[in-house]
């Protein structure tokens, strides 16, 4: 992907109820602001000027299958005013639960071509224990009909290291959804963070977690079963079929621009971070008023050894690993030679392995890819 190309990320924050891990920004008593908040996100977009080709759109969350399927029409009408790819990957999240065949139908017909839908466990014990809203009989439903109606490009979320879960039903998950074919299964370790429901629970032992050489050994009988099963394992918490790679998120990992619209998003943009306000009132507000960048929070400039830095933390997420000649062609150096200290820590640590033109994490690199990525910090 040239630089003259970007990827575009919108944030719808209404849920119908909130997990109970979750900490992202997200609300499940706003429905009121639904339709203020979506003239808000088409008036930011048009406020912004974007002169590189579009060449993903990610709708994330929130819950965007919560809201009426028109909201979503409306926001991609608007962003297709840009100078967008025809080949753009358009991927919207859904939660079973919200979504109807009509539903569907729409997201198909107004450009979407890629579902991830949130299943996380096919027990639904663990499902109720979590705060999701759905059973496994739902997200069944949900797939069928996703395949019905047409689309041929579907991940599923995943989950594991859950209060309870045992390999056994860690085991009964990948079987039931491997039977269904998708393209992209996405597997995700409980991370359990401050101030949630499942904290406090965890907190007052009303939950237990599994012991962490239990939560490994899970991880590494996902990548296992997935990779026999034709999978390509190409980033530490995702496996596609071949072709069927996110391309949004590993644009996010090869340092691609991005811009994100709505509260809360984050974009990167000629090494500017900076996010939106997470107040939906405020950000409304000053969308309206036509003030976006009242919105803004700059969170990094970058300067060339940051931008290298991350590069490298970056394209360690990522399975195949870096290749130094890549480096070396955008930044005129080897990084060999640049972090040979960091390296050098890594590789006797057994962290990272050097070939010909690649630096890749090893078995216990992934294991342990923390302790990696912090030296690049």
């Amino acid at each position: 992907m040239k630089n003259n190309q970007i990827g575009i990320y919108v944030h719808i924050p209404f849920c119908k109820q909130k997990c109970y891990y979750c900490d992202f920004v997200s609300y499940c008593n706003k429905n009121d602001l639904i339709e203020k908040y979506i003239q808000a996100v088409k008036k930011e977009i048009q406020l912004q000027e974007i002169k590189s080709e579009i060449v993903t759109i990610y709708i994330g969350g929130g819950t965007p299958s919560y809201i009426e399927a028109k909201y979503i029409k409306e926001i991609l009408e608007e962003i297709k005013n840009k100078n967008i790819s025809k080949e753009a990957e358009i991927t919207i999240e859904v939660n079973p639960g919200t979504v109807t065949l009509e539903k569907l139908k729409e997201y198909k017909n107004c450009g979407i071509n890629r579902l991830s839908i949130g299943l996380q466990s096919t027990q639904d014990n663990l499902l109720k224990m979590i705060g999701r809203i759905h059973n496994y009989e739902q997200f069944l439903e949900t797939y069928k009909m996703a395949r019905k109606v047409g689309f041929k490009n579907i991940n599923v979320d995943l989950m594991l290291g859950l209060p309870g879960q045992k390999i056994s039903d860690l085991k009964e998950s990948l079987e039931k959804v491997l039977e269904l074919q998708p393209e992209h299964i996405s597997v995700y370790s409980l991370i359990v963070e401050e101030n949630t429901p499942i904290a406090s629970k965890i907190e007052k032992n009303e939950l237990i977690l599994p012991e962490e050489e239990l939560e490994r050994n899970m991880y590494w009988y996902v990548k296992n079963t997935l990779e026999l099963n034709g999978f390509h394992h190409y980033e530490i918490s995702n496996f596609a079929r071949k072709g069927f790679e996110s391309k949004h998120n590993l644009d996010c990992w090869n340092q691609k621009d991005y811009i994100g619209f709505g509260v809360a998003s984050h974009s990167y943009i000629d090494s500017v971070r900076y996010s939106n306000t997470e107040s939906l009132e405020k950000y409304v507000e000053n969308i309206e008023s036509g003030l976006p960048e009242n919105n803004r929070t700059v969170h990094e400039v970058q300067n060339e050894v940051d931008k290298k830095k991350e590069y490298m933390l970056l394209g360690l997420r990522k399975i195949d690993g870096i290749k130094i000649s890549e480096f070396k062609n955008m930044f005129g150096d080897n990084p060999i030679y640049l972090y040979r200290n960091e390296l050098s820590k890594l590789s006797d640590e057994g962290l990272i392995e050097i070939d010909e033109d690649v630096i890749k994490l090893t078995n216990k690199g992934i294991d342990l890819a923390n302790l990696v990525w912090e030296e690049f910090v």
